[in-house]
């Protein structure tokens, strides 16, 4: 099961699995699992993993990008972040060097505000405009509000359903409210869309920031079609965003939007940590559970 959605346990295999999906027409996320580190040395070799993938985008002109956890980072064992901060700065750094780009993922609701202040501050460095971005979780009451502020400084959002199981004071409890959010959000998202050049975010007349390239997570059929209809009735270019998946999941859904052109990246997770990375998020929410059931039946 877990080499279905998991590209193996090294650097030189999750560099295969991209190589692959490259020659499908298909982008790709690399991501070194683990999280909460709890020693400044596991975050370092953690960054260094890093390090090494961003050296292998560039030397095998991977159309790739990477995924970081700030827990991976160190962002627990100071009050300030400073750990996590000077870390993931330093991969930015390299990330402009290699023409490429660091993600930064979004984890639990206690995490939400110091993740979005960490990546502001980091996009605010000129240099790093275009290079650096964030996920926003449909399923929380402040992602609108979140939105409108990140793209109005040209941040790119990967928005996402959102993965862990959070308190109902302050995120959606039902799938349908969830799924009727991640449309409305998907769509604000778009509005901010534009152009397609990847990091040409410029100022309207009316004063919003556009042409920020985004990425849509889903694999809901219904999420999909909505953001298409969307894309036809506003004239959107198909290239000025990006629908995104996980490995091994919904290969077919993935084929199909590249051949009907649209822009696809996969989300590519590898490494050691894969067994409590899968039982965490297992445990966090049954629906998990059905959902990767279901995924192993389709092609």
């Amino acid at each position: 099961m877990s080499s279905r959605f998991v590209a193996g346990m090294t650097v030189d295999e999750v560099l295969r699995a991209a190589e692959a999906i490259q020659q499908q027409g298909i982008a790709s996320t690399l991501d070194s699992l683990g999280e909460n580190v709890t020693t400044p040395q596991e975050a370092q070799r953690s960054a260094d993993i890093y390090h090494r993938l961003l050296d292998a985008i560039q030397s095998r002109r991977l159309n790739a990008n990477v995924s970081v956890k700030l827990t991976q980072m160190g962002m627990d064992l100071d009050t300030h972040h400073e750990q996590a901060r000077s870390i993931v700065s330093d991969l930015v750094d390299h990330a402009v060097a290699a023409n490429t780009f660091v993600r930064v993922d979004m984890e639990g609701c206690e995490y939400t505000q110091a993740t979005i202040d960490l990546v502001r501050a980091l996009h605010a460095k000129p240099a790093n405009r275009g290079h650096v971005g964030i996920v926003i979780q449909a399923y929380l009451y402040r992602s609108a509000a979140d939105i409108a502020a990140l793209t109005q400084e040209g941040i790119r959002i990967r928005l996402c359903k959102g993965a862990y199981k959070e308190p109902p004071d302050l995120a959606y409890p039902q799938k349908s409210h969830v799924d009727g959010n991640f449309v409305k959000l998907t769509r604000q998202l778009l509005d901010t869309a534009g152009n397609a050049n990847n990091d040409a975010a410029s100022v309207a007349n009316n004063g919003s920031v556009t042409g920020i390239y985004h990425g849509i997570a889903t694999h809901d059929d219904a999420m999909v079609e909505a953001a298409k209809s969307y894309v036809k009735e506003k004239n959107i270019d198909r290239h000025s965003f990006e629908f995104q998946m996980l490995y091994g999941v919904r290969r077919d859904l993935q084929r199909a939007l590249v051949a009907e052109g649209y822009n696809v990246r996969v989300y590519v997770p590898f490494g050691a940590e894969w067994y409590p990375y899968f039982m965490r998020r297992l445990a966090e929410r049954p629906a998990n559970v059905l959902f990767l059931a279901k995924n192993m039946l389709k092609s």
